[in-house]
């Protein structure tokens, strides 16, 4: 073996340029801070897999950097909801009385995520809803323990009525799954459309059960109110059919359709050659993100998992970005400190910064809205524009009305 043998000279100015060097970060140790995430895992793995893998990978990069609260690590327990609201609430009230855990986050449906926050509130714990999207949430609803990271369905709303906004596009119809989420949408778009279109008529409105689609007949009933435009909240496996159905019988041609989330990979891809071309959307383009920070997030991420991040996956990466803030702010994982240190927080993420508005507790973090092309047998996103959040939330006096501030 060779030894290599520096001069004393050389060795001795080695020394500064050495002690120069940033010491690096010791893995997180201790006691860890545990969190109790709940999702439907199972029902809307599409979504939720992918979030899970996203929030594993941000908190193994946490704690090789030294954890929180002076090094301890961070732990999520991960459970599934059942998708349905007694089970969500079960599963909540198991993590807080026997995980140990200093809060819970997650949930996916509406409905589960409203049946959580009322378990937070009664048990006077944080709860950090992640994706649930009715307005309920964080209005009529709303609770001081629950905050929201998602923009809800009138944000994402907003953003596609103000897409169209002077267009001569007057008469509309409604198609959302029958729940929370669907009805929620739904009654955000009555409003916001008669003020981007003033005359702007609802002239059909289809509901059909999550998860038992009945696509032909909710076309036939579209089509035979004559509409001029379709707002569509199906999503996921409700989403398919819809589409199918609808090119068969013609439905979207010549017609402005708006479509919540599905320009989110989730729910795209899926579709393949299907993918309705000329549909405006909100969605996540992650391949044609150049943020650098997202840039890092989204080569990372393709690297571990050997895929595409999807929208989850940006959620469940952003969360864990915001969890970390809030500890450094609360120095503790003391109920009172937490929330004191979400409101108002400003958390540096992977697509900018987003802040949590006191009022309603609801994150500003926005949504990219753009047209679906069809390019190399897929949908694409194209002209698209990310929405800050913060110019789409309610008007801050009918949070207060709602909450009864």
């Amino acid at each position: 073996m060779t030894c290599l043998r520096l001069p004393r000279r050389a060795a001795l100015l080695a020394l500064p340029a050495l002690a120069l060097r940033p010491a690096a970060a010791q893995p997180a140790r201790g006691e860890p801070v545990r969190i109790g995430e709940l999702n439907s895992y199972a029902r809307m793995a599409a979504f939720a897999v992918p979030y899970r893998n996203a929030i594993q990978m941000a908190q193994e990069e946490v704690n090789a950097e030294g954890g929180v609260l002076g090094g301890r690590p961070l732990e999520f327990v991960f459970r599934d909801d059942g998708a349905t609201p007694s089970d969500g609430a079960r599963v909540a009230e198991d993590l807080l009385t026997r995980e140990n855990v200093a809060f819970i986050a997650g949930t996916f449906l509406s409905n589960v995520g409203l049946a959580v926050a009322d378990v937070a509130a009664r048990r006077r714990r944080l709860f950090l809803a992640t994706e649930p999207l009715t307005d309920a949430l964080t209005m009529a609803q709303g609770n001081p323990y629950t905050f929201r990271i998602r923009p809800s369905t009138f944000m994402q709303t907003r953003m596609l009525a103000e897409a169209v906004r002077g267009r001569p596009v007057r008469r509309w119809a409604i198609v959302a799954p029958n729940y929370e989420y669907g009805q929620s949408a739904a009654a955000a778009f009555k409003r916001l459309i008669a003020e981007a279109i003033p005359g702007a008529e609802i002239v059909a409105e289809q509901y059909p059960a999550l998860g038992r689609p009945d696509a032909g007949p909710t076309v036939g009933a579209l089509s035979r109110a004559r509409p001029e435009g379709i707002f569509n909240v199906l999503f996921g496996a409700d989403l398919i059919p819809f589409v199918r159905e609808g090119q068969i019988r013609g439905l979207f041609e010549n017609r402005t359709v708006l479509s919540l989330l599905t320009g989110e990979p989730e729910y795209l891809l899926p579709l393949g050659a299907e993918a309705p071309g000329g549909w405006i959307v909100t969605g996540y383009p992650a391949e044609q993100i150049e943020l650098p920070a997202h840039r890092r997030f989204f080569d990372a991420y393709r690297a571990r998992f050997q895929d595409t991040p999807r929208l989850g996956s940006l959620l469940g990466y952003v969360t864990v970005q915001m969890v970390k803030a809030m500890l450094d702010r609360a120095r503790s994982t003391d109920t009172d400190a937490m929330i004191a240190a979400l409101r108002g927080l400003v958390t540096e993420t992977i697509v900018g910064p987003v802040t949590m508005r006191v009022l309603d507790q609801q994150s500003t973090l926005g949504a990219w809205v753009g047209e679906i092309a069809l390019e190399g047998g897929r949908g694409v996103m194209r002209n698209w524009r990310y929405e800050d959040g913060a110019n789409h939330m309610f008007p801050e006096a009918e949070v207060r009305a709602a909450r009864r501030l």
